[in-house]
C-alpha cells in the first residue's frame, strides 16, 4: 500500500481554535501512523477576510502543538493560474456559464417560485442565468456586466455518468453532484472559489487521503464531479467528527475562548491540549 498523504488546510481568517487542533491532529495522525506525508495548506482566496498574522497564528499554535509539514506551504492565492487553466477546460467542456445574478436577485427569484428545491445548505441556486437568452447572455458579457461562472450540473453528470467515491467510516458512496446545485466555481470579485481551487490543489499535491469535518461531506460529491470532469486523481476520504460547544453548535471562530493561543496563555500544555480532544500528543 503506498504512504498516504493528508492535508490540514485552514483558511487565515481568525485564530486557530480546538476544531482546527483536532481536525490537523485527524490528519497528521491519519498520515504518521502509516509512514505517508502531512501537509499544511492555506485556503486564502478571500482577500477580505484573510490576514497574514492569522497565518502566522496557524504555524505558531500547530508547531506548538508538536506538528510538523515540509515546506514551502502552499498559498492558493499564488496559485491563480493553476485555477485559471482548469476554468478554461471547463469552458471548453461547456459545462460553464456566467451567473449574472446578486444574492438578492437568488432570493427574489427563489421567493417568486415558491418552492425552490433545498440542499443540506438551504434552497438551492434556481437557475435564472442558466436558462437565459444566448443573445442577451451575449450582450451582458459584452458590456462587461460583472458575474461569476456556475457549473452547470447536469450537464456535467451527463458528460460523466455515474461516479462513486469512498469514505473511510461510510464506505463506497454513489456521487451526488446536484446536491448542492450549480456550484459557483468562480466569483465576481475572485478568480477561484472553494470548490474549484481545493480539488485542483489536492490532485497537483498529490493527497490520497482528504480528512476533513462531516460538515463538507455533501461538497465532496460535487469534487468528485470535477475531479471527473479534469481528469484529477481520485483520493480517499475521511470526515470526521466535529467538536461542538457549550450550546450544541459546531465550534467556530467566534468561540474565542477556545483559541489555541487563549489556552497556551491560560498555561495548558500542548499534552494537556491533545488530551482534552482525545488525541495523542505527536
Amino acid at each position: 500500500m503506498d504512504q498516504p498523504v493528508t492535508r490540514f488546510a485552514p483558511s487565515p481568517t481568525g485564530l486557530p481554535h480546538l476544531g482546527h487542533a483536532y481536525s490537523a491532529l485527524f490528519g497528521w495522525h491519519a498520515a504518521k501512523e502509516a509512514g505517508g506525508t502531512f501537509l499544511l495548506r492555506f485556503e486564502d482566496i478571500d482577500p477580505n477576510r484573510c490576514r497574514p498574522e492569522f497565518e502566522q497564528a496557524f504555524t505558531r499554535d500547530l508547531g506548538w502543538l508538536g506538528l510538523s509539514w515540509p515546506e514551502p506551504v502552499r498559498r492558493q492565492s499564488e496559485h491563480m493560474a493553476d485555477y485559471r487553466a482548469a476554468l478554461d477546460r471547463l469552458t471548453g467542456l461547456g459545462v460553464l456559464y456566467p451567473c449574472f445574478c446578486s444574492r438578492k436577485d437568488i432570493q427574489d427569484e427563489i421567493a417568486r417560485a415558491g418552492a425552490a428545491p433545498h440542499g443540506p445548505e438551504g434552497p438551492l441556486y434556481p437557475g435564472t442565468c442558466r436558462h437565459m437568452d444566448p443573445g442577451r447572455r451575449a450582450e451582458l458579457l459584452a458590456a462587461g456586466a460583472p458575474h461569476a461562472l456556475r457549473l452547470d450540473v447536469a450537464t456535467a453528470a451527463r458528460q460523466t455518468g455515474p461516479l462513486t467515491w469512498i469514505d473511510r467510516e461510510a464506505g463506497p458512496l454513489a456521487a451526488q453532484p446536484g446536491i448542492l446545485g450549480d456550484v459557483v466555481l468562480a466569483r465576481r470579485d475572485v478568480a477561484t472559489s472553494y470548490h474549484l481551487a481545493v480539488t485542483v490543489d489536492d490532485h497537483l499535491q498529490g493527497v490520497t487521503l482528504v480528512t476533513r469535518g462531516r460538515d463538507l461531506m455533501e461538497a465532496t460529491h460535487v469534487h468528485r464531479l470535477l475531479q471527473a470532469l479534469l481528469d484529477l486523481d481520485v483520493p480517499t476520504w475521511h470526515h470526521h467528527r466535529l467538536l461542538m460547544n457549550e450550546r450544541g453548535e459546531r465550534l467556530a471562530k467566534r468561540d474565542g475562548a477556545a483559541s489555541l493561543a487563549a489556552l497556551r496563555d491560560s498555561g495548558a500544555t500542548p499534552a494537556e491540549v491533545c488530551d482534552r480532544l482525545g488525541m495523542e500528543s505527536p
